[in-house]
């Protein structure tokens, strides 16, 4: 057949060819879901041409769940919403607890120590989700790695609080744990130097792989409207380059943030390689953190033995610490009415929020003199930034629907609530 046929054959097939849309179903069973997550895909070929997203498969109602519960029994709650970012999301809950008590100043003792487990969360939280977007996208060495210094951190968590992932370890006003010890925080000193070498690691297969970028440089591209339109927040905004984090801000600023001298990352791109280099570097940002504030609070108990008691913010609705616990039947019954009956709070309604490893994590509660909250609001980051899904995944193949999945780390729990 010569090359002028050749072409006549070839425009009689086209012409004869109808275009069709193909719909499949995409997950929850989906390893590259991250959780129960069900998509409808409209495909040409195997471009994605429209994608609509189903939720809902993990709804647990745990909003109303809290508003039957006294405010010391809610907490737990929050561990169970992003379950990689179990502290930084009850460091949310308590600071909307003691604003609605009207306790302001908070000691620095207990501050440096929310700081010190909100970056340990941070990192646990990145760790995962690099590791695991590298392994659905076909990179297997980063998630070995990450995982062994989640063990470690994970450890910690077990230290303070008996338990791996559920730690329900943050209290109201006060911070109080026995096992919060010169070991500890030296032991915390000696996997901030590990981790550095881990994430050098992790910076050497991943960064400047031509196949790791052919992957995700130009793919899920966002713009700052896209942003504003989707409310989103965290490494996702970040990545347009909004220069917008609550640790470093004047108005926002919780804790003690303001007075840890740190960075926060932008991109230009808006693209998935952009949201993997700001992940990476907050972890380095975040041991950075908790090599300062160990270090400080090493330097307290070098200095006074028993500042951790010392130090603790004293009240009337939680046991006093600067005594030995249970010296007086009074202090017993206290104790037993404050943690079983709970406390009753006025009338009030406040809004706590905190930069959580995904985006920007809130807690509205509404009070009303009783010891029950009558409404618990949560401002989950993964919910608003599952939205942009959509827009993300327009136009790019199905196989760049991991990638573009894994760039946004989303956890169920919290999206469903």
């Amino acid at each position: 057949m010569n090359r002028s046929l050749f072409q006549h054959w070839n425009q009689i097939k086209k012409k004869n060819t109808k275009k069709r849309s193909v719909i499949i179903n995409f997950g929850p069973q989906h390893p590259a879901a991250h959780g129960v997550l069900r998509l409808i895909l409209q495909l040409n070929s195997e471009v994605v041409q429209r994608l609509d997203i189903h939720i809902g498969l993990l709804h647990r109602g745990t909003e109303r769940l809290i508003t039957t519960k006294h405010y010391l029994k809610g907490l737990p709650y929050f561990d169970r919403l992003d379950y990689v970012s179990m502290m930084s999301q009850e460091h949310a809950y308590c600071l909307a607890i003691e604003r609605l008590l009207g306790y302001t100043h908070i000691t620095p003792t207990v501050s440096l120590i929310r700081i010190l487990f909100d970056e340990i969360t941070r990192v646990l939280n990145h760790m995962l989700a690099v590791a695991c977007h590298a392994l659905d996208i076909g990179q297997m060495s980063a998630i070995f790695w990450a995982f062994e210094e989640r063990e470690k951190l994970m450890e910690f968590y077990e230290r303070v609080s008996g338990a791996r992932i559920h730690a329900a370890y943050h209290k109201p006003v006060n911070e109080f744990s026995p096992f919060l010890d010169k070991q500890l925080l030296s032991d915390i000193l000696f996997f901030v130097k590990d981790c550095y070498v881990t994430l050098n690691e992790m910076h050497n297969v991943l960064t400047y792989n031509r196949i790791w970028k052919q992957r995700l440089v130009n793919i899920g591209v966002l713009t700052y409207e896209d942003c504003r339109n989707f409310n989103l927040t965290g490494v996702m905004s970040r990545s347009v380059g909004i220069k917008r984090d609550l640790r470093l801000s004047k108005k926002n600023a919780y804790a003690l943030y303001n007075n840890i001298e740190f960075k926060s990352y932008c991109g230009n791109q808006g693209d998935s390689y952009d949201r993997f280099l700001i992940r990476m570097m907050e972890m380095g940002e975040s041991l950075n953190i908790i090599n300062k504030v160990s270090t400080t609070l090493l330097t307290n108990f070098a200095n006074n033995k028993d500042f951790l008691y010392s130090t603790i913010f004293s009240n009337k609705l939680f046991y006093d610490t600067k005594h030995k616990p249970y010296t007086s039947m009074e202090d017993l019954i206290s104790h037993f009415i404050n943690w079983h009956s709970g406390f009753s709070i006025k009338k009030n309604s406040v809004a706590a929020y905190i930069e959580s490893p995904k985006g920007e994590f809130g807690v509205i509660l509404l009070s009303d003199n009783s010891s029950t909250p009558s409404r618990c609001k949560i401002r989950s980051p993964s919910y608003f930034n599952l939205q942009a899904l959509p827009k993300l995944a327009k136009g790019h193949y199905l196989s760049d629907l991991a990638a573009l999945i894994g760039t946004i780390d989303i956890v169920f729990g919290e999206v469903d609530r």
